[in-house]
């Protein structure tokens, strides 16, 4: 079936109202001092510009879906150890992660599952066919190897294709541009926490672009899983070990014609809590290889053609042993063994874009590609059995849209087609709309359909239920904001709701279209300066629900938000982290009653620090501290979090 183009307070609650006071009293000022203080100042400020939220280079302030910018200042500055934590402080995101550095992460995106949301290396889709999503890779990429990252919220599939029910996160990585140079760092820190990279980068006067850098990192961990609250689980320590790569080699041959080539890749190795018991050894192994062939070619004065061919490869191995089993000479418990999964999908990619005048811009293109997915699950006591599966399949699609403006009048439009094999056909659509009441103040609106394809391991999986007869998911959403933007300030109030249907879920032993979903937002984004410090904020209240049984999603707040803060004194960079996130639903199975029992997680406030000095400007060094109240806090029950570390590195260019 097609998707139709429009188709007594309590002290939890005191600390929402707390960072909503202080939101507040940040868009006041922040407004107050644009139209009275600064309103007829000469703005030299350099305007973010974004490219994912319509594939059409725009400023920030211009694109119709709500869209964030990290920047790569933003990303030296915090330092942080991996992408999650990173993306945690952006509007409508909550990481939930079960255990420590290397776990699967899931990212909720204004309330949908974690697997509605779409990432994207350097424009090419990284999906797992076998998995449950994209985000929960997001774990072992390394920071200090992204330029910057573009996340949009809300409903995009008529532009990216499956899985953008919830918004897209697209991760570009560093690239050869500017004087060739080299740069190198150390960092250290608690849980015997070591990270090592080195790179260089540059572009030569034969327009030859080249960038490699190595990252190494390891950590002794936490356990992942707490005791406590679990007797079957394994208390000790569980390490993470990565080691991750990224090149780009490119290569301009006159004006309007490029050549060039990508390679990301990483190796990590981790261990988790299988809970077979006290003494078990229980680890797992990810490695991704991302590889992209393509060519830029400017045919004429408007028309820009890229073509591109990528390879992905994802592999994912896990090993349970009991130790006391085995110790005891009963050989191999019902509970051990050894899983490999291997993704693999080849994709060929054709973007165009034509201007069509100085106002309005079309883009046109088709993708072209297949999926391989393949499992073997060997149970080691051979009298339990064991299973494999390799199957691949066909997919395309064919999109185009219309981005331009008439006067106070800006209009974006956007249609997709894609088939995927054994999946059936969609076609999914997007209309946007904004007005200028001021050249400050704009009114948004939109609305838009997607989909997302039954994973291979859905579809065919021999032991877990497969089931050929399944339909895409598929979703509607509908927005509305307003939002300021002067020089620095930007500030953006959005109303939003989706309805998702034919959800996929395991039921009775089985995957089937059995539940929908619902959920109606609002979400505050703003970035500003106010006094001369950098303030960054955003807070969400949203209503995600079952439309089954009208109980609300588990793992999804009500309400969070999170604040920063920073100010560049001399040689000195300060910065500070606040997140709140309110209490969440969640469910754990109970062993003895064999039965899931409802439970609530607790509100949580997080406080993070960020420091750096310069010695000169080639050598920096720099410090963090997170979770800096040492707050117990839980996103999966059951499951431990970090508590206070500390890490400090230094950084020198060369």
């Amino acid at each position: 079936m097609h998707s139709p183009l429009f188709n007594c307070r309590s002290r939890s609650a005191i600390k929402p109202l707390l960072l909503v006071s202080l939101l507040s009293g940040c868009f006041a000022g922040s407004a107050f001092a644009q139209e009275n203080g600064r309103a007829d100042m000469d703005e030299k400020t350099l305007e973010p510009v974004v490219v994912t939220a319509s594939r059409v280079e725009q400023l920030q302030k211009d694109a119709i879906p709500s869209t964030t910018i990290i920047t790569s200042e933003t990303i030296q500055n915090k330092k942080l150890a991996d992408l999650p934590s990173l993306l945690r402080s952006e509007a409508g995101i909550e990481l939930v992660r079960s255990g420590g550095a290397g776990t699967a992460a899931s990212l909720f995106m204004r309330g949908n599952e974690s697997r509605h949301l779409l990432v994207l290396l350097d424009g090419v889709p990284i999906q797992d066919s076998l998995g449950a999503g994209s985000t929960e890779l997001l774990s072992h990429i390394q920071p200090d190897q992204i330029d910057h990252i573009e996340v949009v919220r809300g409903n995009v599939s008529s532009i990216y294709g499956s899985g953008a029910i919830g918004g897209v996160i697209q991760i570009f990585t560093k690239q050869g541009t500017g004087k060739p140079a080299a740069h190198v760092f150390a960092e250290y820190g608690s849980h015997d926490t070591v990270k090592l990279g080195a790179g260089v980068s540059g572009k030569t006067e034969a327009g030859t672009g080249f960038a490699l850098s190595v990252t190494r990192y390891k950590t002794n961990g936490f356990s992942a899983m707490n005791s406590s609250k679990d007797s079957t689980v394994n208390p000790d320590d569980d390490r993470d070990r990565n080691v991750s790569v990224n090149a780009a080699l490119s290569q301009r041959l006159d004006r309007d014609h490029e050549i060039g080539a990508r390679l990301y890749m990483y190796d990590a190795r981790f261990d988790f809590d299988g809970q077979s018991g006290i003494h078990e050894e229980a680890d797992g192994k990810s490695k991704q290889w991302t590889t992209a062939l393509y060519s830029k070619n400017r045919f004429t004065r408007d028309w820009l053609s890229t073509l591109t061919f990528s390879y992905n490869s994802i592999e994912r191995h896990a090993n349970v042993l009991d130790g006391d089993w085995v110790d005891y000479g009963y050989g191999p418990s019902n509970n051990d063994y050894r899983s490999r999964y291997r993704s693999e999908t080849k994709l060929l990619q054709w973007e165009n874009r034509l201007a069509l005048s100085s106002d309005w811009t079309l883009t046109a293109g088709m993708d072209l590609g297949t999926e391989n997915g393949y499992v073997s699950n060997r149970n080691l006591n051979l009298s339990y059995g064991s299973y494999s599966m390799n199957v691949d399949r066909d997919k395309y699609s064919a999109y185009a849209g219309l981005l331009g403006n008439v006067g106070a009048h800006s209009l974006q439009a956007n249609v997709r087609y894609d088939h995927v094999e054994d999946a059936g056909s969609d076609t999914t659509g997007f209309l946007g709309y904004g007005y200028e009441l001021t050249p400050s103040w704009k009114l948004l609106a939109s609305v838009s359909t997607s989909f997302l394809a039954p994973t291979l391991d859905q579809l065919y999986n021999p032991e877990w239920g497969g089931n050929e007869d399944l339909e895409s998911e598929r979703s509607t959403n509908y927005e509305a904001g307003i939002q300021y933007a002067r020089g620095k300030d930007l500030i953006r109030l959005s109303v939003f709701e989706w309805h998702t249907r034919h959800l996929i879920s395991y039921s009775a032993g089985k995957y089937m279209n059995v539940n929908r979903a619902k959920s109606t937002g609002v979400e505050l984004n703003m970035s500003t300066d106010i006094l001369g410090v950098d303030v960054g904020a955003n807070l969400t209240w949203q209503n995600p629900r079952n439309r089954e049984t009208d109980a609300k999603l588990d793992r999804r707040a009500e309400i969070f938000g999170s604040l920063n803060v920073s100010k560049t004194l001399g040689k000195w960079y300060l910065g500070g982290d606040l997140l709140f996130t309110g209490h969440r639903p969640d469910k754990y199975y109970d062993a003895n009653t064999y039965s899931n029992v409802d439970v609530t997680l607790p509100s949580f406030t997080l406080v993070n620090l960020n420091a750096r000095y310069d010695i000169d400007k080639n050598v920096s060094l720099y410090a963090r501290i997170e979770n800096l109240f040492d707050k117990d806090y839980e996103t999966v029950y059951g499951y431990n979090q970090p508590d206070r570390g500390a890490y400090v590195g230094v950084n020198v260019k060369m």
